[in-house]
């Protein structure tokens, strides 16, 4: 037998999180976590049920009435939308300008759809007329796109003009939103999204665990009206609706810390005013990124698709990524990530996402960097983006 474990008291540095995610959690955030538990079938949490969904139907902007939080992280809501959306033989058109896109098709392909591709470069969004192309191609019976790529630092723009194409073709349309929900702006409803699905622990600031998820009705009719179950029954929305629907009758245990944490941030949200978030996000990123060109460095993503809640910056002559990351993360406990897939060993990913996108953290993300580049033998001028970012905090 293995000896007794001899495991000293939890005591995890305290780091600043400036990375694609998790962001920093709002210390209102960690008090609702340490609040005493309920049953997950007691009247009260049935409360907390009907609160945290209609506090996602205000973040998704939607009246979607199947609107509610996966127990599982960001990736468990994914498959979610789309182990329930996709039937075997559906067509199901994927985005390739990005890591997620990737994602999605596997996910597709084991719920036995036949996936095919609308093609772009990682880096750029996709282009309407590509996507329109591609329909005409496949006549897929599902369309996926990311709103906001996080392995790149693109976002979606025109997204009306993609689900204006979708349902032309009579398509279902399911849009990522990890990385946009509570920070960029993002309509289902006006958009005419069928599907969203998000995670808690980028642009809400919350511990993962709890994840965001809304299917319109047109969405939910095609779920219950399936000729096959889902090959999930964890995630099976069909039994799912017992739970979360008006009866409320026991399918899982729901992680009930996760969702109290949920709760409170999505009440942040709501106090602080979806809209006004929005442009919290865009000001501080915004400043962030004039820091980081002032600074000699290249985001890379041109403006009119750049991501303010993840910023992908290229990695300049001279420096080695990982050096860098290791070095911010050694000295000033704070951590930033390189790139994926494509773009491994090219991009810095630094986010500003939820409380980490506050003016203190840029100030101190920035400055930290330029040392840790300057340090590397990057060609930088960290005094000059800090002044140019001294500048943008200032209008």
């Amino acid at each position: 037998m293995p000896p007794t474990p001899d495991v000293d008291e939890l005591t995890p540095p305290e780091r600043t999180l400036m990375g694609p995610g998790p962001s920093d959690v709002h210390p209102r955030v960690l008090k609702a976590m340490s609040t005493p538990l309920v049953g997950h079938l007691d009247p009260s949490f049935i409360e907390i049920m009907n609160e945290v969904q209609e506090l996602l139907r205000y973040t998704f902007r939607t009246d979607n009435q199947w609107t509610i939080p996966v127990s599982g992280t960001g990736s468990a809501s994914m498959e979610a939308a789309i182990a329930n959306l996709v039937e075997p033989g559906d067509t199901v058109l994927v985005p390739t300008n990005g890591y997620f896109g990737g994602r999605m098709q596997s996910m597709a392909e084991r719920a036995g759809g036949d996936v095919v591709h609308v093609d772009a470069p990682w880096g750029e969004p996709l282009d309407p007329t590509d996507v329109a192309d591609a329909f005409d191609e496949h006549q897929p019976d599902i369309f996926g796109f990311v709103h906001a790529e996080t392995s790149t630092g693109v976002k979606q723009p025109d997204v009306p003009e993609l689900t204006d194409i979708a349902h032309e073709h009579d398509a279902y349309v399911v849009a990522d939103s990890v990385t946009s929900l509570g920070g960029v702006e993002l309509r289902v409803d006006d958009w005419d999204i069928d599907v969203a699905y998000s995670g808690p622990q980028k642009c809400l600031s919350c511990p993962p665990g709890a994840s965001p998820l809304t299917l319109n009705d047109r969405a939910m009719d095609k779920v219950l009206g399936r000729e096959t179950e889902c090959r999930s029954w964890y995630l099976d929305l069909s039994l799912l609706e017992g739970y979360w629907g008006e009866e409320r009758a026991y399918h899982h245990t729901a992680p009930i810390t996760n969702v109290y944490a949920l709760r409170e941030a999505l009440r942040l949200v709501a106090e602080e005013g979806i809209e006004e978030r929005w442009d919290r996000h865009l000001h501080v990123a915004g400043a962030l990124k004039a820091g980081l060109e002032g600074m000699g460095m290249e985001m890379n993503a041109p403006d009119e698709y750049w991501l303010p809640s993840l910023n992908a910056v290229r990695v300049p002559d001279g420096a080695d990524d990982g050096e860098v990351i290791s070095y911010l993360l050694e000295n000033y406990d704070l951590e930033i990530a390189g790139g994926l897939g494509d773009l491994a060993g090219d991009i810095f990913r630094i986010g500003c996402m939820g409380y980490s996108a506050r003016p203190k953290n840029v100030t101190y993300l920035l400055s930290a960097l330029g040392e840790a580049l300057d340090a590397n033998g990057a060609d930088v001028t960290p005094d000059a983006g800090m002044d140019a970012m001294a500048d943008q905090l200032s209008d």
